[in-house]
């Protein structure tokens, strides 16, 4: 970024006219007739604007991340747009900015930066292909890797959908299925503003510039998923580093990665199958923590050096959805083999903590299966297994406020709700999307309908709300 750059800057010694400036012993700063500052002074000068410059520069590359949506659960990892503003209610002809067809098939989350909207997908082509034989016993309700396969980025322009660039990454026939309501694009991608990371699991990690440019690439080999479902965790950025999770049948392990080069920083093996949730990122006593949820531990790594700082087991197998921290309390789910929910103060984590006081509460019903939950407001929301039922309960007690409530005409959910301006956005699989009002009761603002499924969680940057859908992107926004 800009401000990296303005710390290489040496300043010399700063001369008005005949004079300079040099601090006199009082403290006051005297005029001397053709001095210079000492180089001590001109040392501490430097280190003052660069803070200076570095802390501005923070503060704006805040305030841009929090602007937009650069990463799939949104800026705060929450599933909150706190600058967020969109519609209530629109429909086909309603409140529709734009809406652009999108060619192939991708379940990942679009991010936003800038003008740009950022789509990854896999694009089918060429002649049926011999499939290869699916390797995990159990696989079931799978798609066919029968075809050929384009993996493709699009920036799309906020202001009116048009295409400002394309990039193909990989072409190559998928090495395995993927279940017949999934996608072989159903990783997110990533942005700081700075680079573009595109993840397609076993088709590769790209990293780009912001005008599509490739920076470098790296290929972790072929996963094996359970049951031949496919792959889905997104990758999760902070700083200079870029984190892969890779839970799969095989030989499991989580991958630090300095995302400038791609070289990788640390690796840890892990005792996992496979799971579909993402890595988080988030600071404890001021160092960040890489937090993932699996089957044996929910685990907390130190993101310097990948080292274990904490477990705790009570998950089933099939983990999807992705853990979520507010007010330093990392709520974890899955509902598979059975139902549990574990909320986990951080700052008190350290070892395995299972069962442990670290642990505030759990739950064992009413959980999610493939959506993640949503905090807001140290209220946590969340959907029930699959279904347009909902639960809300305090974060810090795990007391319930209301539910489990039936959404109207929402039923197979995989999308994860997302929220802005208090209200809670929920799509389902057959082109409903709920608008429920954040409070401590259940009420329903608006049941919308699109000509589209959603799998892709709703994406909120200030009025404008985007559903990826199956066949089409769409900008929901009020008139101008």
């Amino acid at each position: 970024m800009w401000y990296r750059q303005i710390q290489q800057v040496r300043l010399n010694p700063v001369v008005v006219g005949a004079t300079s400036f040099a601090p006199s012993r009082s403290g006051i700063n005297s005029v001397k007739p053709q001095s210079r500052m000492s180089t001590d002074t001109v040392s501490q000068l430097t280190a003052i604007v660069i803070g200076v410059f570095a802390t501005y520069a923070n503060a704006e590359e805040k305030h841009a991340a929090s602007e937009y949506w650069p990463q799939w659960r949104g800026p705060l990892a929450t599933g909150v747009a706190p600058m967020g503003d969109p519609p209530i209610q629109w429909n086909e002809t309603e409140n529709i900015r734009w809406k652009i067809p999108l060619p192939g098939l991708g379940h990942s989350t679009p991010i936003v930066w800038g003008d740009h909207v950022f789509v990854t997908s896999a694009e089918a082509y060429g002649e049926r292909l011999t499939p290869p034989a699916d390797r995990d016993p159990g696989a079931h309700d799978n798609l066919p890797a029968d075809r050929m396969q384009r993996f493709v980025i699009r920036a799309i322009k906020r202001k009116d959908g048009s295409i400002a660039w394309m990039k193909v990454l990989r072409e190559v026939q998928p090495h395995e299925g993927t279940h017949d309501t999934g996608s072989w694009a159903s990783n997110s991608p990533v942005t700081d503003g700075e680079y573009l990371f595109a993840f397609f699991g076993s088709r590769g990690l790209y990293c780009l510039t912001m005008d599509g440019q490739l920076v470098w690439e790296k290929d972790f080999g072929d996963m094996q998923s359970r049951h031949g479902h496919g792959e889905g965790s997104s990758p999760a950025l902070h700083d200079d580093t870029l984190v892969i999770n890779w839970d799969h049948q095989g030989d499991s392990f989580i991958v630090g990665l300095d995302k400038n080069t791609g070289k990788e920083i640390w690796r840890r093996q892990r005792d996992e199958i496979t799971s579909w949730s993402s890595p988080l990122i988030v600071e404890v006593k001021g160092k960040p923590q890489v937090i993932v949820a699996a089957t044996n531990y929910v685990r907390g790594y130190d993101l310097a050096t990948g080292k274990t700082i904490w477990k705790c087991s009570g998950l089933s197998r099939n983990v999807c959805a992705t853990p979520i921290v507010a007010s330093g309390i990392a709520v974890v789910t899955n509902s598979y083999d059975w139902q549990k929910m574990l909320a986990i103060k951080l700052a008190e984590a350290t070892g395995d903590i299972t069962d442990k006081p670290a642990v505030l509460w759990q739950r064992d019903k009413q959980t999610p299966y493939v959506p993640s939950p949503l905090i807001y407001d140290d209220l946590v929301y969340f959907t029930s297994h699959l279904r347009g039922i909902v639960t809300c309960v305090n974060l810090k007690t795990g007391k319930t406020i209301f539910g489990p409530a039936r959404i109207p005409k929402v039923t197979e959910i995989f999308a994860s709700p997302t929220a802005a301006a208090g209200r809670i956005y929920i799509p389902d699989r057959r082109g409903n999307i709920a608008v429920l009002k954040h409070a401590n009761e259940f009420k329903v603002l608006a049941v919308n309908k699109l000509n589209d499924a959603f799998s892709a969680s709703p994406v909120i940057v200030g009025n404008e709300l985007y559903l990826r859908g199956e066949e089409f992107l769409y900008c929901i926004a009020k008139p101008k």
